[in-house]
């Protein structure tokens, strides 16, 4: 028989329940409004992002294109056995991981030391126009930056090899865009120009979100500009860093590849071929609509497990995550 102690703790718990329950419908009804706004956002995503997960099944049929769903050919899994032997898939991921590291750290961490250096300055005229001036590159499209830097890095009238000429720094011009060894450099540096200002724009707004109150009192305390940031700006963004570091480690092998077919050419194909071109070029380009799909759904799961994982590293040391 239960006693009078566990009756008690068991109506609480119904109790709890209830109210819970309630408590969604309450808020429900008093916000229907909003949930009514948001639903043709639902849907969006419903069809966009969801429906098309169907179309991962093609990884796993030999699809021919006029066949309906039941009259293709299932094979299985040998599209990701021939993925996963052919040394072109791992040469497309080291160059796809390797330009992603590279803008992890560097394009991740300059455009945090900006919006900082960006925050110190008093003028605030002269502060607008920088600010104005680096995030403009961003709406460009990536086929006229491709056009500038590739005109810049050219032998015939590049300003590069002019200035390095002038100050005898080589005897002749140099072939930057044939040298594979310098193209993952290349987009690195053209895609901190790009969206470095752009970048910059949610650090700056976290920035803008601390309490004047805290710099005042490190002031006061005799902490100096140097000593401010390290004990003020940094740690009042900390929580910032963190989210857009975790999205951007899920990013990791999903770069793209408009500016690797833009930048790149037949002389350094075997440092620019990046996966989303990989399966742009054997996928599509060939026909072969079942092994680009492969290639896409390893891109998705990989993401997906570096998401997580890093959500959950950051979680557990820090209690900063995206979920």
């Amino acid at each position: 028989m239960e006693t009078v102690k566990e009756k008690a703790i068991t109506k609480m718990n119904l109790q709890k329940k209830k109210d819970k329950k309630n408590g969604f419908w309450k808020i429900f009804l008093s916000q229907k409004t909003l949930y009514m706004m948001s639903l043709p956002f639902v849907a969006w995503v419903f069809v966009f992002n969801y429906l098309p997960v169907w179309g991962w099944t093609m990884a796993f049929q030999n699809f021919r294109p006029g066949r309906s769903f039941f009259e293709q050919e299932w094979v299985g899994l040998d599209h990701f056995i021939a993925l996963f032997t052919d040394e072109r898939f791992f040469m497309a991921l080291r160059n796809t991981l390797a330009m992603s590291f590279l803008g992890l750290i560097v394009g991740f961490t300059i455009p945090i030391l900006f919006a900082v250096l960006l925050n110190e300055v008093r003028h605030s005229l002269f502060k607008r126009t920088v600010q104005t001036i680096t995030y403009l590159p961003h709406f460009v499209s990536w086929v006229v930056v491709a056009g500038i830097v590739t005109k810049m890095l050219s032998i015939d009238g590049g300003i590069v090899n002019d200035l390095l000429m002038k100050f005898s720094f080589i005897d002749k011009p140099f072939q930057f865009m044939a040298q594979g060894t310098w193209f993952w450099g290349i987009v690195t540096v053209s895609d901190i120009w790009k969206e470095m200002g752009w970048n910059a724009i949610i650090f700056l707004a976290a920035i803008a979100g601390l309490d004047p109150q805290l710099y005042e009192a490190a002031k006061v305390d005799g902490a100096g500009r140097l000593r401010r940031i390290w004990h003020v700006t940094l740690p009042g963004i900390r929580p910032t860093i963190l989210v857009v570091l975790i999205l951007n480690i899920g990013h990791l092998v999903s770069i793209g590849f408009e500016k690797q077919m833009l930048l790149g050419n037949s002389l350094v194909v075997d440092y620019s071929e990046v996966l989303d071109l990989y399966a742009l070029n054997y996928g599509i380009g060939l026909g072969q609509f079942s092994y680009g799909t492969a290639i896409g759904i390893f891109n998705s799961v990989v993401s997906i497990t570096l998401l997580f994982l890093a959500n959950g590293i950051f979680k557990r040391y820090s209690n900063q995550s995206v979920m």
